[in-house]
């Protein structure tokens, strides 16, 4: 009778409280693990290849801890690049509203998961092999119910929490923190064409997801961290299995290199590459750029508001300023209205703002040859060094420093 109180209270290791919390934590951290190492870099985006036996570990330990299906979150996951921020954007805080992601994400992710078509158009090339096929697919709520009896013989009645733990993991810190918050807060490296956001610069508890931004301008990069303050821990991990050969990186971001600061640097072939490479952390340069300049626009009506049309001008200015930042791909019908309202009355914003919409066709331009865009990227140089803006003097110099 003692024993089997004993064994019900502390299960066969009989760990404190505490230890049970730190175990829960390794455990979960290392689904986690396996989530950003095999089922997204390497699986979706196919930034690196794995090792069968590490592969299948991975597996292994998802269909236990989460019930995952490869091919279901794979697919989604494409679609959420394909469709991003958009109708048919699986799980995009801009459709659906940031509250229905952060809360109620994993009902999302179930809804898409049911969808034949997705998985049929965005899930190709996932394991199809037997275990998949009789097992970890057709059984996958088998999984988590051994995982539920193997936690309830270790731990006990604690088992139950540590079981319920790892079952919320995933749902709250990939589909709520990352698909969530991902696309609503943080700070941006890159002006990709969507909302995504590094939530923070050191990828830990996450394993790295918590720079999604830098992911979405580099989807394919086995690597998330770009900047030398960023850490991505589960690139550190991807480190270690390359150096026992147990992992082959197929593709990082690129990158940047300038050319020495001088004075007769010229735009080549070779700059064009650089800045089509580049072009989203340009981009984000250039929203700087205006922001600075809509900040001290401000700045000088600020002080004559006595003046009604100051005034105005002023209001309408302060209003619009996250605006202006914005590419006109990213505005609402209202929003270009407010827009054109304010150029009309600043020219140097005015200047700006379309010498960003000339840059932006630059390399969205599908149908034109390297001549002609080396041409155009010339001419923008010229112009922007001839505009009288300090601001965007130095940025087209700085422009011409790129390499591929």
């Amino acid at each position: 009778m003692d024993y089997t109180l004993k064994f019900l209270s502390g299960g066969f290791l009989q760990l404190s409280w505490w230890q049970v919390a730190l175990v829960t934590l390794v455990i979960t951290h290392i689904t986690i693990a396996a989530v950003t190492i095999f089922l997204h870099r390497s699986q979706a985006h196919r930034g690196l290849d794995l090792h069968p036996a590490v592969m299948h570990f991975f597996r292994f330990w998802l269909w236990l801890t989460t019930g995952m299906v490869t091919k279901e979150w794979v697919a989604i996951h494409r679609k959420h690049h394909a469709k991003c921020e958009r109708d048919g954007d699986p799980h995009s805080p801009v459709v659906f509203g940031i509250g229905k992601v952060f809360f109620r994400g994993a009902e999302l992710y179930r809804e898409e998961a049911n969808n034949a078509e997705t998985l049929k158009r965005f899930g190709t090339g996932t394991p199809d092999d037997w275990l998949e096929r009789n097992v970890y697919t057709r059984h996958s709520l088998l999984g988590v119910l051994i995982m539920l009896a193997l936690d309830l013989s270790l731990f006990g009645v604690l088992g139950l929490t540590v079981w319920a733990v790892q079952m919320a993991w995933i749902p709250f810190w990939a589909a709520g923190v990352v698909n969530g918050l991902g696309h609503f807060i943080g700070y941006r490296n890159y002006a990709c064409p969507d909302a995504s956001t590094n939530v923070s610069p050191w990828g830990i508890i996450i394993g790295g997801e918590e720079l999604h931004n830098n992911h979405h301008a580099y989807g394919t990069s086995a690597k998330f961290s770009t900047k030398w303050y960023e850490f991505d821990i589960g690139w550190g991990y991807i480190t270690v299995l390359r150096f026992f050969h147990l992992a082959t990186v197929k593709k990082l971001a690129p990158k940047l290199k300038l050319e020495p600061a001088s004075a007769t640097v010229s735009v080549s072939l070779s700059t064009l590459q650089g800045v089509i490479t580049h072009r989203y952390e340009i981009l984000a340069r250039y929203t700087d750029l205006v922001k600075k300049a809509a900040s001290e626009e401000l700045a000088k009506l600020k002080p004559s508001r006595k003046e009604g049309s100051a005034d105005c001008r002023w209001s309408l200015l302060s209003r619009a300023k996250d605006v202006l930042s914005r590419t006109d791909d990213a505005l609402e019908p209202a929003q270009r209205v407010e827009l054109d309202s304010v150029l009309a009355g600043n020219q140097s914003l005015s200047t700006l703002v379309q010498m960003r919409r000339e840059l932006v066709r630059l390399w969205e331009s599908s149908s034109a040859s390297s001549e002609q865009l080396l041409g155009d990227l010339q001419a923008w140089c010229q112009r922007a060094q001839q505009s009288g803006i300090e601001g965007l003097e130095q940025f087209a110099y700085r422009l011409r420093r790129y390499a591929a």
